[in-house]
């Protein structure tokens, strides 16, 4: 797939994150947050962290949905480690020769030589600040997903041992330390810094922009380079049609490719109004198969998702205006214990529909579900209904 550069949002981003902004907490740590698909972790790899090394930080990336089942700590250990690893190869080989056990970095830490490229033993802002000693240079720490770590209590120690690095390795004026989190779900993101106890409380939540008109006409130059009989190019129907694909280049390049390909078949109809229909296509798909999950569901865990969907952040489970709803909706008597098997249940389906935190804090796992709630509110037709019928749920919450 073609890489969209996006440059001039990349350097704007260094600045901030340098401290270099009149206005701004960037240099505190930036938060992004875009759906999924979008292009984020693009961006973030293909044009952030080239701009950042440009500007002679040295940058150190992890994708904490790389391996969710590994702890959080030990990812960005390991990406740590990936960057310390060549700044320090002369000093331990040099270290080694003269036969000692282990280099000081900055005259105060020490690493074994023989676990170079490893963090054992070593606390995060110990191997940030040694990172930082070692390559004479800013370091950025960029964590995509960085939300997963709220899934367990390592994980937010983790994030609450970057804070102390942040606060350890900067100064009024001068910005050692840059951290860089994103992740797919705003909601989940803003657990990182909306309470008193978040790691990064105080901080804020930056949306993302999403690819756009800049990226249609980017997309059509290199239609009219290639195929000039097509030319002009209607961008205005590219662009309805890459919104409808919900600013997914993925999606969109693959039903560009299709309609472009000598064996589509088009006849009489231009290639964009053929990728405009299959973005009408893939929207309708999306919306069906949320319907279906949410209609495969008993009709208490219908009512619970529709409570969080509803609620969002001001979600309480099991509070009495919850269970108040719930018994309404489900038409049942609820308790606390059958609420809980329900959110639980939610939890376990493949994909999951509800996430947790560390904190017993929950939310709707795929944010475009919330999209398509307030849709479908918005337009009238919620909930959806079984044209079947719906099953009244026992007594016993079965």
């Amino acid at each position: 797939m073609i890489h969209f550069p996006r440059e001039a949002l990349a350097q704007e981003l260094v600045a901030a994150l340098r401290g270099q902004a009149v206005f701004g907490d960037a240099h505190n740590g930036l938060f992004l947050a875009a759906p999924r698909r979008t292009g984020k972790s693009t961006f973030l790899q293909a044009d952030l962290k080239p701009a950042l090394e440009a500007a002679g930080a040295v940058v150190a990336y992890v994708d904490l949905w790389a391996d969710p089942r590994r702890d959080p700590g030990s990812l960005i250990a390991d990406a740590i480690a990936r960057a310390l690893a060549p700044r320090l190869g002369v000093v331990a080989r040099t270290a080694k020769a003269a036969g000692l056990d282990s280099v000081t970095i900055a005259g105060a830490l020490k690493i074994d030589v023989s676990k170079i490229g490893k963090i054992d033993g070593v606390t995060l802002p110990d191997a940030l600040r040694a990172l930082h000693e070692a390559a004479k240079a800013p370091v950025a720490l960029i964590v995509d997903e960085a939300q997963h770590a709220l899934t367990s209590e390592a994980g937010e120690a983790t994030m609450s041992a970057l804070k102390s690095a942040r606060d350890q390795l900067n100064r009024p004026g001068e910005v050692n330390l840059m951290l860089v989190m994103s992740g797919s779900d705003r909601d989940k993101l803003l657990r990182l810094v909306n309470t008193n106890g978040a790691p990064f409380y105080g901080s804020q939540i930056s949306r993302m922009p999403p690819l756009g008109q800049d990226f249609i006409d980017h997309v059509s130059r290199l239609i009219t380079a290639q195929r000039p009989e097509l030319a002009p190019v209607d961008g205005a129907a590219l662009l309805q049609a890459f919104e409808r694909f919900g600013h997914r280049p993925q999606f969109f390049m693959e039903a560009l490719g299709q309609a472009l390909s000598p064996l589509s078949g088009l006849q009489g109809v231009r290639f964009e109004q053929a990728v405009l229909q299959a973005a009408q296509a893939r929207q309708q798909d999306d919306e069906a198969q949320m319907e279906s999950e949410y209609l495969a569901l008993k009709p208490l865990e219908q009512a619970v998702l529709w409570r969080l969907l509803e609620m969002g952040q001001r979600f309480r489970p099991y509070d009495a205006e919850a269970l108040r709803f719930y018994r309404e909706k489900a038409q049942a008597k609820v308790t606390v214990q059958q609420a809980q098997n329900a959110l639980e249940s939610l939890r376990n389906r493949h994909p999951a529909l509800v996430w947790k935190s560390a904190r017993g804090e929950y939310a709707v796992d795929d944010a475009a579900m919330h999209r398509w709630f307030e849709q479908r509110t918005a337009d009238g037709h919620w909930p959806p209904v079984d044209p079947q019928g719906q099953l009244t749920m026992g007594e016993d919450g079965e």
